[in-house]
């Protein structure tokens, strides 16, 4: 099964959370000083805030599959589209190990497709390369 992921930057993380708390009805699932995530059930989704306040707005939307053998038919529809594809592999990243590849729609939009194997402390171990239209992807690692 696959949960869509959003992830907005925000200015205020605290005044986020609680907006997105009364919205969702519900805590985050992993709250760090600089960083929210709720993973719902309904709707089925990985809702992230950062707090990057000089950037506030939409970051980047991706497809998290639940099981490693899902990722490979995902990462192979993300080729087909005819966009730019960054795979980027293994990587921690937003607190957590992955598995992950990039591409970018017609518009701009950066999408990444992922399974998440491994919860960290840490949000990334390399720096966080900054992208157009996305804050988040720590393309290097």
């Amino acid at each position: 099964m696959k949960r869509l992921h959003v992830s907005f930057n925000v200015a205020d993380l605290d005044k986020s959370i609680g907006f997105y708390e009364k919205l969702f009805a519900q805590a985050p699932t992993v709250v760090k000083n600089d960083y929210a995530k709720w993973l719902l059930d309904d709707p089925r989704m990985n809702f992230v805030l950062e707090a990057r306040g000089d950037s506030p707005g939409f970051g980047h939307a991706g497809i998290q599959v639940d099981e490693q053998e899902e990722l490979q038919p995902l990462l192979e529809r993300m080729q087909a589209a005819e966009a730019p594809y960054m795979p980027e592999g293994v990587t921690t990243c937003c607190y957590a190990k992955s598995e992950k590849s990039w591409s970018v729609d017609p518009d701009g939009v950066f999408w990444e497709g992922f399974y998440t194997f491994h919860q960290s402390e840490h949000r990334s171990q390399s720096e966080v390369v900054e992208t157009p239209k996305s804050t988040c992807s720590c393309l290097a690692d």
